[in-house]
């Protein structure tokens, strides 16, 4: 049965009467409680009538212009970012050390064939160290992050990062390895939360999935660039053959360090923080000056309105609030996206060089084809963004992870022949360059829109933290059996692997299917609005969201004198907080 009410988006604050269309059709509303609840604020009215400017400039924004606008606001969100790199480089670089001559002579044992090799137990130890020094590093940030900023978070971090590659840099032992990768996987933790968040709240709604994306395409240079120290490393069978890929991880923080000291902090945690005077100084210094057409003040009251509604709809910001109510299932969308990134059989792709040795090819070939590989990885992440634009999350994701279970089942096919066909080797290799290419113009960077995009503002940072470290539990238990899934001195499977990846990508394509939903071109409130109504995911796109009037609201908020601006900053610090 419709109903009447007031109707929010008329400038003039007139009371117009509109027709309200039930839950079951094509439109979702605002909760008739939540607008009540919100209509006795202070302030109310103008903060609604700015929020509902500022959401259809966002709304109206193309992406040139979007750019042209916020080129500040995207230089930042890129050199935070940076901080990536050192992740993705230290993932290879840990790697494709297995794969290394020189670094399995120094910390490796010697087998009876007169090779030396890391064992698989301290194979699997050393990668799940920094898995561990990650969770550490995440939740300390869910916390940390949300009471000093991001801009304090991160200053600290790498500077803690700093000191820590000193640790690898002089080890001399396997065991000093493995308290290295733990300390250094809690900064580490922080970057891969932190930076996503910041992305997701600088930028405006048709540019969120470009700088979100773009950490992925960070990942992605750390590990081509790893590759190709390693590659130039073969001829030197010094010490310094692994000391100085770790002495290279020194180059990134303090350049770092020196841009963020003076980076903007995120309009949107001030806003979180009271602070909405201070989250407008924060917004001009993200945005271009000579846009007659924007209005920073309408930006920051959709902010606020956005604010005060996940407070109407769930108060708290805890790590327990993201269980509760309506943020329990953004909770299970954000946290299995980023499992399937682990689940979709991508451990190969970690593997790589130490998989290509052990399919046959000769140790300099490997490396050759592991650049390779991540070079094509950053194309694909470059070709995602055009793909995005048009299609949108959802579809890539999903069409993404059919096409990457076919390339395993190929695999596992190819690799029921004998180690000493060479040709098959070369397939396999080929594969994975397919795979690579397919996984980061699709899963890769699409997951790292989708965990900012789905998850509330108020509680982004801690749904972010336990979704990645939902990934780095997945991670750690890849590192434990994929070492012996791929030695020859364990399980032996080989590329043959490729069965068992088969068969847990195709259950993540099922949960896609019918759990994910599309967030494309939707403002932070709306996606509030669509989960509130509980909407399926496969209509999340088809559904028209009225986000700024319910069945009834106090309608002297709606016919407050816009004139009247008397105490309106003070009113709008005390609705912010």
């Amino acid at each position: 049965m419709a109903s009447t009410g007031i109707d929010f988006a008329n400038a003039n604050h007139e009371a117009k009467i509109v027709e309200d269309v039930p839950l079951g059709g094509d439109i979702a509303v605002a909760n008739d409680g939540v607008m009540r609840r919100m209509s006795v604020i202070p302030g109310i009215a103008e903060i609604t009538d700015g929020a509902i400017a500022g959401t259809e400039a966002e709304k109206r924004m193309g992406i040139i212009e979007g750019f042209r606008l916020y080129p500040k606001a995207a230089a930042w969100s890129m050199l935070l970012s940076t901080a990536i790199v050192m992740e993705g480089y230290d993932v290879v670089l840990l790697a494709s050390f297995y794969a290394f001559p020189q670094f399995n002579q120094k910390y490796g044992t010697l087998l009876p064939d007169g090779t030396y090799q890391v064992p698989a137990a301290w194979q699997a130890g050393l990668s799940n160290g920094a898995n561990v020094g990650e969770i550490i590093g995440l939740f300390a940030n869910g916390i940390i992050s949300e009471r000093y900023g991001y801009r304090k978070t991160m200053i600290v971090s790498l500077s803690a990062v700093i000191c820590f590659i000193f640790i690898p840099f002089f080890a001399q032992n396997v065991q000093t390895l493995e308290v290295a990768e733990i300390l250094c996987g809690i900064p580490w933790g922080v970057f891969q939360t932190l930076t996503t968040a910041y992305a997701a709240e600088v930028m405006p709604v048709p540019l969120r999935c470009y700088l979100c994306t773009y950490v992925n395409l960070c990942w992605v240079l750390g590990q081509l660039i790893a590759s190709g120290v390693l590659r130039a490393m073969l001829s030197n069978h010094t010490q310094w053959a692994y000391r100085i890929p770790f002495a290279i991880q020194w180059i990134w923080p303090l350049p770092i360090i020196i841009g963020v000291i003076f980076a903007p902090e995120s309009p949107w945690w001030l806003v979180r923080r009271g602070r909405t005077e201070d989250a407008k100084k924060s917004l001009l210094r993200l945005t271009s000056k000579n846009d007659p057409n924007f209005n920073a003040d309408d930006t920051i009251d959709m902010m606020i309105h956005t604010n005060a509604l996940e407070k109407e709809i769930s108060a708290g910001t805890s790590y327990w609030d993201c269980f509760k109510g309506i943020d329990l299932r953004r909770t299970e969308i954000v946290v299995v996206v980023w499992m399937i990134q682990n689940l979709c059989g991508s451990a190969f792709m970690g593997y790589s060089t130490y998989f290509y040795e052990q399919a046959g090819l000769a140790t300099e070939n490997a490396f050759d084809m592991s650049m390779a590989q991540y070079g094509l990885g950053a194309i694909g992440t470059f070709l995602s963004w055009f793909l995005m634009a048009k299609v949108g999350r959802r579809k890539i994701y999903l069409y993404g992870l059919i096409f990457l279970d076919v390339l395993l089942l190929v695999i596992g096919f190819v690799g029921i022949a004998p180690s000493s066909n060479k040709a098959a080797s070369w397939v396999i290799g080929s594969m994975l360059l397919i795979y690579t290419f397919t996984y980061d113009f699709t899963v890769g960077p699409v997951c790292y829109s989708l965990v900012a995009e789905l998850s509330s503002t108020r509680l982004r940072t801690k749904t972010i933290v336990l979704s990645r470290n939902a990934y780095n539990v997945i991670g750690i238990i890849n590192n434990i059996w994929t070492p012996y899934m791929l030695n020859p001195g364990a399980w032996g499977w080989g590329p043959k692997t490729g069965f068992f990846w088969f068969g847990l990508d195709f259950l993540c394509i099922v949960w896609t299917f019918f759990r994910l939903p599309e967030p494309k071109g939707r403002t932070y409130g709306e996606l509030d609005i669509l989960f509130t109504n509980r909407v399926p995911a496969r209509k999340f796109s088809q559904t028209d969201v009225t986000q700024f009037h319910g069945e009834t609201v106090r309608l002297a908020s709606v016919s407050e004198e816009v004139g009247e601006k008397g105490g309106y900053a003070e009113e709008r610090k005390e609705f912010a907080s």
